[in-house]
């Protein structure tokens, strides 16, 4: 695989649940070298939670 075509975030199917609340269900995402985007949600949607767990902090 190029490394032009290789991602440098790659979340697949993440799931998250604290006891029997499931607050992130089958997230998938995939950045590209160079670009920009920002995660858009209201309180409590489980955004920090999502960058946590691909940062390996949960």
């Amino acid at each position: 695989m190029s490394t032009e075509n290789t991602p440098m975030v790659k979340a697949e199917a993440l799931s998250k649940a604290y006891g029997s609340n499931e607050v992130l269900k089958s997230i998938s995402l995939e950045v590209a070298r160079g670009e920009v985007l920002c995660l858009v949600g209201p309180s409590g949607s489980g955004k920090s939670t999502f960058l946590r767990c691909i940062n390996h902090l949960e």
